[in-house]
């Protein structure tokens, strides 16, 4: 018989108040117990006092999260931006409960408040994942000849089940994922470790990640005793230097940026000339399109974005439509309109921007693959030398202890030391004398690599059956409306399913997921799986575009629930709900923008789509405008070049680099190391979106400098000013966040209301 007991961390007995022990054993006579029988396995503490998923939060989230939905939809449709918004979900659903805590029986707490935000984004990001933005615009934008007969408009219905046959299979898919990346490995996932540090903050609870870096002992009760002293240190020495603005004063930014923003929605709805500033002079705005539209919304984006990334679009934007376009219209390559897709210079440098695109993400993916077969290859090898070297030297100590006596014919045998083995990474020796009696409260044999309670995790067969089933249902839906075989479908979840792991890690280590360019890779492949079936080409793209998406936003938030030991399985529910409910949110309002607005159209240009249907068809043989492929070749060699140096640089584990009589620190260099995306995003949306955006970070930047400037206190020594800035920049980086997302929902809120009111007066 098994008995399981569960010793949380306000028992007296648990000397680390953030693990919990299960004791397991059989019910036998302790001396005939060998030590595998009793051991005890640790577990990082859920706080079950408070509840873990209610449906309060899934609701709160949902009502949130469509409301990200309509402004993603917006801004996914104008320049092929979405933002998670985890952050700003999770301070709004804390407002949201803060207000009614008088009348609330359990009040809010923080593993409510990560199901809330995992919820929301789900919610939010369905018009990216369900290539709303991306792969059902290029559909439309298909000719006769090139669909060959297959449905390219979809009615409710029938965007309904495209949604449901992709919302699924990478959030399955993303569950085993999380033991390896935020358990063992502990990549940073930044969206996420910032979302659980503002979740920590409102609910007044000490940084989790100062937490998670201060278990470093290799004892339990000393690394119980750090973790209280330390933790309370620092965050005592925090609160001596700069005090965290309050929720309440959050909250008004969010506000009053939201109301601003909407106002200027509603002015260039009824004035549109105040959209197009021509600030550069008449002649560059109608010949060549450089304007400037005011949006407080793209400036907020900037801020989101940063400066490194917003300066780098800038001079993709400079590149493109300041060199590049006037060279290949003046020269006759581009005669049409500049802003002509077919004829014009932005259909001519748009293959620039894909090279561009291309490169930069097929290398840097290429980089995380290599570094985690290089790791791989690491772990195993280390492995096999450990478990050879503890498998000798307790054979040597069976041997020994065997010739004195000292051992029972009942006692553990050699072959016993692989199983010993198995479950001890420390290369140490292991003593296997038997006792009578064992300590209560053994060392866990890594408490770097400490997970929740199985019952708080997914069960592993409802990883494998959602993954297989969720498979089935894309292979039957694709089939059922696009034509394509059902192994052709199934060619693409698998292709898309290693794709989806390299699209995790980068996003783990770099907050971004590249998913635009495992797309791309899915395209090139499907050129010789389904060759001249552009349909299928672009589906095919749609479906690994939709798994690293899904498997990303859930990485992101499981991070945040581990960082706040909550739930994984409350986090998993409340994905898959917001996932579902998405699907109906985002095909009803997507029919409506194509009912008051052509897409793509001026309004809604769609560049995403456009990318998407060149690269189809330039995998399936078409032609590539005149004079193009020399510019393609160049920038693509650059764009190749850099990710490897930039990888070099990281490696050679130097604090500066020397580049002639200038040295700079390898941080500042990585920071500001030229970002390939970026630079292809400038080119292919026209300088209005960009001007604004680089403006916002740019401002943001500068008013950041000034306020660390006036802010240095006089009397504290070297070390302490340097903590004071720091974290006076985090306070200044944070609220800067927050009025930059009241920008962005401020007019994709009012600009989705103005829809309404159009497509209902029609």
């Amino acid at each position: 018989m098994r008995v399981n007991r569960w010793l949380f961390a306000a028992n007296n007995s648990n000397p680390n108040p953030t693990l919990v022990v299960d004791q397991t054993h059989e019910d036998s006579t302790p001396e005939y117990q060998s030590e595998n029988q009793q051991q005890q396995q640790w577990y990082h503490k859920v706080d079950v006092s408070q509840p873990q998923f209610t449906w309060r939060a899934v609701v709160v989230g949902l009502l949130f999260g469509t409301i990200l939905c309509f402004s993603n939809l917006w801004f996914g449709l104008q320049s092929g931006w979405i933002s998670m918004m985890s952050l700003q979900s999770s301070l709004v659903g804390f407002a949201v409960f803060k207000a009614l805590e008088h009348v609330l029986d359990i009040p809010f707490g923080p593993a409510e408040n990560v199901v809330l935000q995992s919820t929301a984004v789900a919610t939010a990001t369905m018009p990216l994942a369900g290539g709303f933005v991306g792969i059902l615009p290029a559909l439309k934008l298909l000719e006769p000849d090139e669909s060959k007969g297959a449905r390219t408009e979809l009615n409710f219905g029938q965007l309904c089940a495209w949604g449901m046959a992709l919302a699924f299979f990478g959030v399955f898919f993303a569950i085993p994922l999380r033991k390896q990346t935020i358990i063992r490995e502990k990549l940073k996932f930044p969206s996420g470790t910032a979302t659980a540090q503002m979740i920590s903050v409102l609910h007044k609870r000490p940084d989790p990640t100062l937490q998670e870096d201060i278990v470093t002992g290799n004892s339990v009760a000393a690394a119980a005793t750090d973790t209280v002293s330390d933790s309370e240190s620092v965050h005592n020495q925090d609160s001596k230097f700069v005090d965290d603005v309050k929720w309440v004063t959050k909250l008004l930014a969010l506000f009053i940026s939201f109301l601003l923003s909407g106002a200027y929605a509603l002015l260039s709805h009824f004035y549109p000339v105040i959209a197009a500033l021509p600030i550069f002079g008449n002649h560059l705005s109608k010949v060549w399109a450089w304007n400037l539209m005011p949006s407080l919304s793209y400036a907020g984006q900037g801020i989101i974005m940063g400066l490194p990334t917003c300066i780098w679009m800038l001079v993709g934007s400079v590149v493109g439509w300041g060199i590049l376009s006037p060279v290949a219209k003046n020269a006759g390559w581009a005669p049409g309109d500049v802003t002509d897709w077919k004829t014009g210079s932005r259909g001519w440098i748009l293959w620039i921007s894909l090279a561009v695109m291309i490169s930069d993400s097929v290398i840097s993916l290429g980089l995380v693959a290599a570094k985690e077969a290089r790791n791989a290859y690491a772990r195993v090898s280390q492995s096999m030398i450990s478990r050879r070297q503890r498998h000798t030297l307790l054979c040597q100590n069976h041997t020994r202890n065997a010739n004195s006596g000292s051992l029972s014919s009942e006692g553990l045998q050699p072959a016993a030391c692989d199983d010993q083995s198995q479950n001890d990474d420390q290369n140490k020796p292991v003593d296997t004398t038997l006792s009578s009696s064992s300590s209560t409260h053994t060392e866990p044999a890594d408490l770097h690599n400490v997970d929740v309670s199985p019952q708080f995790l997914i069960p592993g067969w409802v990883t494998w059956t959602g993954l297989a089933a969720s498979t089935l249902l894309c292979m039957g839906i694709v089939y059922a409306l696009f034509d394509v075989p059902m192994y052709d479908t199934l060619i693409a979840v698998l292709l898309a399913l290693p794709l989806a792991v390299l699209g995790v890690r980068a996003l783990g280590e770099t907050d971004l997921n590249p998913v635009s360019g495992i797309g791309k890779v899915s395209q090139v492949v499907f050129a010789g799986v389904m060759p001249g079936n552009l349909v299928g080409n672009l589906v095919a793209g749609g479906i690994a575009e939709a798994g690293a998406q899904q498997a990303g936003d859930l990485m992101q938030d499981l991070k945040t629930g581990h960082l706040l030991n909550a739930s994984p399985r409350a986090q998993f529910c409340g994905q898959m709900i917001g996932s579902v409910f998405s699907v109906f949110v985002t095909a009803g309002a997507y029919l409506l923008y194509n009912k008051v607005y052509p897409i793509p159209g001026p309004q809604f240009p769609v560049p995403t789509a456009q990318v998407w249907l060149d690269m189809a068809r330039l995998v399936n043989g078409h032609p590539l405008p005149p004079h193009v492929w020399p510019f393609i070749i160049a920038f693509s060699a650059i764009f190749v070049a850099l990710p490897i140096a930039g990888t070099y640089i990281d490696r050679m584990g130097v604090e500066t680099v020397s580049f002639g009589p200038w040295c700079i620190k390898t941080d500042t260099l990585k920071r500001w190391w030229p970002s390939g995306i970026a630079f292809a995003i400038g080119i292919y949306n026209t300088p209005n979106f960009t001007l604004m955006r680089a403006i916002g970070a740019i401002v943001t930047s500068i008013v950041t400098e000034i306020i660390v400037a006036r802010s240095k206190p006089l009397m504290m020594s070297t070390e302490a000013q340097s903590r004071h800035v720091s974290l006076l920049r985090r306070k200044i980086g944070m609220m800067a966040i927050i009025i930059a997302s009241g920008f962005v929902l401020g007019e994709g809120t009012f600009s989705f209301f103005i829809l309404l009111s159009q497509a209902f007066s029609t």
